[in-house]
């Protein structure tokens, strides 16, 4: 007996009097049956109460220095995937660890049998795509056999699901979690860059029917790709038993996206608590990084995985083996430890389990990557993924910085490519910051500051400011730094900006771009249509109308790409307003005779100014998403007739073209 009340044995063996998961088998390989009674009646049996006052506390190894204990590990089986998601990874792959280098089947069970014997209960299946893993069902069963081991869960992409899992569930997997971020199938060709939307929601189904509840979908959410779906994922739980998890967007290194696409968890509880009012939050355990709602009488829930906006790291239970054998104490830490190289060097397990130890008691309070985890984000402030070699050199401004901005807001500085301006996100307008580089200005819904830097030999100018969000730093909140002006518009202090032309709105009497402020107009309902014609020649023609082009269905992924576009105009054309659409329309045509796609594109919205733009900009997208699925077959492809059809709504009347 006392061979087996070791350090972790007391508790092991409280676990199994406790009852495991329904279903569960120990190291014998018996079941263990689901628990029919309380801690508090085993308390009162001499065995239970036995068991309770001498089950060892939670392993030292697996307590960082903040007493977080981390029950719950993650093992990549592969970093292989068969979908080329357009926020993960680049379309043409990546470089793959040599297999020798992986982990062995073994060495994966060798692994979680030492963190279970510690204090894991629950184990996630994740890769790359781990259901591409010829051996993943072996590897569940061996798993399975683990006592202590309460839940084994796999996330998938959902591709294999639908064939896998029966046997996955036979061989002992308890949860599921299924990856998926649109209800288009057009859509999610586009974002994932290959077919089999239906397999995924077969696998969704399938795992409905073998009874797991709740079958969890993983969605993240990205502005201008998939914002627009939050309502029907919420409608996709009302008559199934899921839990449809929406991802706030993380930009991590590598991909090419910017912080533009990150959707807040407020954002996106305020647009769903308009359709549903009622919305219940639920309760959920201390270690869950996701905060539950549900609709009431659906029956599945949602939740927010709020990764960006509210970090969860304080109550982090996490640790992560990656597919070659590293032990990551954090998802956005740098430091990695090579178990799989001690293992193969014939570490013992108390070896090993010393090296895990040190690890975990070196994790950090909270992530510091990316950088701007810690403050809010402007959805509209920055441009690019901030870079060392971007910000590295402006290190010696940042002491200016520490009343109003944090450390980790500091690294976020970023270059202009266009100006070779710096530029630095914000959370508040009214709080604007700039870097003195030329004529630097900073522009304040307002007010306006305006600094010369004596090493320039351009002339400074007052501009009625324009709710702007980013400029140039000596970073000075409401206040002008020495030597320069500071006024408000109703100052007569400044002088006025000049008045715009009477013929381009958006240029002043000097001929300097500037943005034509709508606050005085009144609202109305805006429409705008638009078109533009794609001459493909007869080969290319024939392969769009018989859907033969290897990228895919051209004309739903044009239809998707003018929408994404129409909802993107204030982004790409400078100087347009970004405008709340009410709808957008895309719809393609074949015209044989000329053996052309023509498109037809309409926007409406109720504002202050029209939607001409979006539409102009939606018609331009599709014409070019049909020349680029196609060009791998011709060039000779013309886009003509790109035209506003017409336009109603606003001061200056309707319009349409004969």
């Amino acid at each position: 007996m006392a061979a087996a009340w070791g350090r972790r044995g007391g508790s092991a063996l409280l676990r199994g009097a406790l009852g495991a998961a329904p279903g569960r088998a120990c190291s014998t390989g018996a079941p263990v049956r689901a628990p029919t009674g309380t801690a508090q009646e085993l308390e009162s049996s001499g065995r239970g109460r036995f068991l309770l006052e001498h089950a060892a506390p939670f392993s030292a190894f697996l307590t960082d220095s903040f007493g977080r204990q981390h029950n719950y590990l993650r093992i990549s089986l592969t970093e292989k995937c068969n979908l080329r998601c357009q926020y993960c990874m680049p379309e043409e792959g990546v470089q793959l660890t040599p297999k020798s280098e992986l982990l062995t089947a073994q060495e994966i069970i060798t692994l979680a049998r030492l963190f279970v014997k510690e204090g894991v209960e629950k184990i996630r299946l994740t890769g790359g795509e781990p259901l591409i893993r010829p051996d993943v069902v072996d590897i569940v069963g061996q798993l399975n056999k683990l006592e202590g081991l309460k839940t084994i869960a796999i996330t998938t992409n959902g591709i294999n699901l639908a064939r896998l899992l029966p046997r996955l569930k036979e061989a002992g997997v308890n949860a599921v979690n299924i990856s998926l971020d649109t209800l288009v199938p057009a859509k999610y060709e586009f974002i994932v860059r290959r077919k089999g939307f239906h397999k995924v929601m077969e696998g969704i189904h399938k795992a409905t029917e073998l009874g797991y509840r709740p079958v969890k979908v993983n969605c993240v959410v990205m502005r201008g790709f998939n914002e627009d779906e939050l309502l029907g994922f919420v409608e996709f739980t009302k008559d199934l038993p899921l839990d449809v998890r929406f991802i706030e967007y993380m930009p991590f290194d590598g991909n090419k996206w910017n912080f533009k696409k990150m959707v807040s968890y407020k954002e996106m509880l305020d647009t769903i608590k308009q359709r549903w009012p009622e919305l219940e939050k639920l309760p959920c355990e201390a270690s869950s990084t996701a905060k539950s709602y549900k609709v009431p009488h659906f029956q599945g829930q949602i939740s927010f995985i709020t990764s960006m906006s509210e970090h969860f790291c304080g109550s982090c239970n996490r640790l992560r083996i990656t597919a070659d054998g590293n032990l990551k104490v954090c998802l956005f830490g740098s430091s990695e430890v090579s178990l799989r190289d001690h293992l193969r060097s014939g570490a013992s397990q108390e070896e090993l389990v010393e090296i895990i130890g040190a690890a975990v008691g070196r994790k950090k309070k909270q992530h510091a990557e990316p950088a701007l985890l810690s403050f809010p984000l402007r959805q509209d402030a920055l441009q690019h993924p901030p870079n060392s070699k971007q910000w590295g050199h402006t290190s010696s401004h940042w002491p200016t910085l520490r009343a109003s901005l944090s450390k980790q807001r500091g690294k976020a500085l970023m270059k202009n490519k266009l100006s070779g301006h710096f530029i630095l996100p914000v959370s508040h307008p009214e709080q604007q910051c700039y870097i003195r580089t030329g004529i630097l200005q900073t522009q304040l819904r307002g007010f306006c500051v305006f600094q010369k830097d004596p090493s320039s030999t351009f002339d400074t100018k007052c501009l009625e400011a324009s709710p702007v969000g980013q400029v140039s730093v000596d970073c000075q909140l409401k206040e002008a730094s020495p030597g320069s002006e500071f006024c408000t518009r109703d100052s007569a202090s400044c002088s006025e900006a000049p008045r715009a032309s009477d013929n381009l709105t958006h240029t002043d009497e000097e001929g300097r771009a500037t943005m034509v402020d709508v606050g005085g107009k009144p609202d109305s309902r805006r429409r705008a249509v638009a078109g533009a014609v794609v001459r493909l020649g007869e080969k290319a023609f024939g392969m769009v109308r018989q859907n033969q082009m290897k990228k895919g269905d051209v004309l739903a992924v044009a239809q998707i790409a003018g929408i994404q576009g129409a909802k993107l105009t204030s982004q790409l054309i400078p100087l347009c307003h970004n405008i709340p659409l009410s709808h957008v329309e895309v719809s393609l045509s074949l015209d044989e005779a000329r053996c052309a796609v023509v498109i037809h594109c309409s926007c409406q919205t109720w504002g202050k100014t029209g939607v001409e733009m979006e539409a102009l900009t939606a018609a331009s997208l599709a014409a070019l998403t049909v020349y680029d699925m196609c060009k791998a077959v011709t060039h000779d492809i013309v886009i003509e007739e790109v035209k506003l059809l017409s336009k109603t709504g606003g001061q200056r009347g309707d319009f349409s073209r004969a």
